[in-house]
């Protein structure tokens, strides 16, 4: 490998709240980064959607334009790298053009029906086999069929759909293509052991679409236009690699790539990836392709996590989170006995409830906001630890836990999880995210990075405390007692909540 140091990197990250730009030399350096928020609206309970024109495509333009200018007194852009959310849905028309907003991943349930549909057509055991993942509020099969029998409009006009990643390949280089990891999320779309579309269950879930080409996440599929070029500023001719869905990015930038490697990414939601040794499907887990061929990984995610804890933030006045951070940590462990259930969105793995929802049980008058605040990251923690649990049962125990994503900033939160789950979590010297991956896929796309290039720095080991293991040992027990316990009068109160939220839209 030869490092020109003229040659530079860009990775761009579209995020649930933010899109994030890097600009990264062959050595790793990062030599510019580029940030703009956006939001996801939230139009009906268990909706989760963003205006794909602004929060995606405007977002990267916006970060193209302000690092390919830092890039100016630099050095040369060789190559382009792009992750986003995902898996979602984006129906666009011959043109390219958004039809409506995009329907987020898994913490959007709209498609509860279809999912029980499909299930019932194809079989879960087939559906298992074959795609690796049963059906859930994280596929993209059913979001498809909801589209077609609640929106008939749009689907008349759908000719094409989009990931954040593919819209922008697209929009920049003209190609329709996606990465193998993010089609493997498109259940029951995918097929796993041909690592091509399920032809027949594809024409059927979404009859006359035409599907995108597939490739792996650092293959060139594309050079920037001359249109492209004009919108973006990134010169006509740069390389651009397939990218992925964010999480796998992420993980990639911070070296989780060996069998046993596990991510854990502490951002809006908590997710978890694990580069499989073993890679036969399991039901209560996400089985995918990794980001380069011939790799497999499981994954399991919540739907609230940083989410929560700025929900909270803001439903007590919106003080600095610092603040709150202090309160919580001058609380024992256990915050005085009270336990949450996170489900503020929907029960993700490994318990894949649509209808679940949030907790806080166990409140007296002598309860603060800071013995609240603790046990929102207490209820993280647990449902981390619930979800390890089961891909140790599954065969598949996590060896190193690379802990990544803004929560890392809060000592208390990444301290909590590794004295709830007993693992300790080694933190990089960099934690910049998604971004980071996106720049190293697009150097080993163009050849500037070899294949066993890292740029992934441990800084430190965080080690749990077992001082406090007993007492969360005691706390877990009767946080997994609680789902069960409360799940039908949750599920009626979900379902009234649906009935109310459709009534006012009337």
């Amino acid at each position: 490998m030869s490092e020109n140091p003229v040659d530079l990197l860009l990775g761009v990250d579209i995020g649930t709240s933010s899109a994030k730009g890097v600009l990264a030399r062959a050595d790793g350096r990062i030599v510019a980064q580029a940030q703009t928020p956006h939001s996801a609206s939230l139009p009906r309970p268990g909706w989760v959607e963003h205006d794909a024109e602004t929060a995606w495509w405007g977002d990267f333009l916006a970060i193209a334009h302000e690092l390919t200018a830092q890039s100016a007194g630099l050095g040369r852009i060789v190559g382009v790298g792009i992750s986003g959310i995902g898996p979602s849905l984006l129906p666009v028309d011959a043109e390219g053009r958004a039809l409506r907003p995009a329907i987020l991943y898994g913490i959007d349930t709209r498609a509860t029906r279809e999912i029980e549909e499909l299930t019932e057509r194809f079989g879960a055991d087939a559906i298992l086999a074959r795609g690796g993942t049963l059906l859930t509020t994280q596929a993209v099969g059913p979001k498809l069929a909801w589209l077609r029998r609640n929106e008939p409009d749009v689907w008349a006009r759908t000719k094409r759909i989009h990931m954040a990643n593919s819209l922008i390949i697209e929009r920049l280089t003209g190609e329709y293509v996606l990465d193998h990891h993010s089609a493997s999320q498109c259940d029951p779309l995918y097929d796993m052991a041909e690592a091509d579309w399920a032809g027949d269950w594809a024409a059927e879930v979404a009859p006359g679409l035409a599907f995108p080409r597939l490739a792996w996440s650092d293959e060139v599929v594309g050079r920037v236009t001359e249109a492209g070029a004009a919108e973006s500023s990134i010169p006509a001719g740069t390389p651009v690699v397939a990218g992925t869905i964010d999480a796998w990015a992420e993980a990639l930038s911070v070296g989780v790539r060996d069998p046993g490697d596990t991510m854990l990414m502490y951002g809006t939601t908590m997710f978890i990836v694990e580069i499989a040794a073993d890679p036969r499907p399991r039901p209560a887990l996400w089985s995918t392709m990794g980001v380069f061929e011939g790799t497999r990984t499981f994954a399991a995610g919540l739907s609230t996590s940083g989410g929560l804890t700025t929900w909270f933030r803001d439903l007590v006045g919106a003080p600095p989170f610092d603040a709150l951070i202090d309160e919580a940590a001058a609380t024992p462990a256990g915050a005085a006995g009270l336990i949450a259930l996170p489900y503020f969105g929907v029960a993700r793995s490994p318990i894949f409830d649509p209808l679940a929802r949030g907790m806080i049980v166990g409140l007296s008058l002598s309860h603060g906001r800071g013995h609240l605040f603790r046990a929102l990251l207490e209820a993280t923690a647990y449902e981390v630890r619930h979800n390890l649990e089961v891909m140790e049962e599954a065969g598949a125990p996590a060896a190193r836990l690379v802990a990544v994503g803004g929560g890392t900033k809060s000592s208390l939160w990444t301290q909590v999880v590794s004295d709830v789950t007993g693992y300790p979590q080694v933190m990089p010297a960099q934690t910049i995210g998604a971004s980071y991956g996106d720049a190293l896929l697009a150097g080993r796309g163009v050849g500037l990075l070899d294949g066993d290039v890292r740029w992934d720095r441990p800084a430190d080991t965080l080690r749990p405390d077992a001082a406090v293991r007993e007492r969360y040992d005691e706390l877990y027990a009767i946080y997994r007692a609680l789902y069960p316990a409360s799940l039908e009068p949750v599920h009626a109160l979900s379902r009234l909540q649906e009935r109310l939220a459709g009534a006012r839209s009337d």
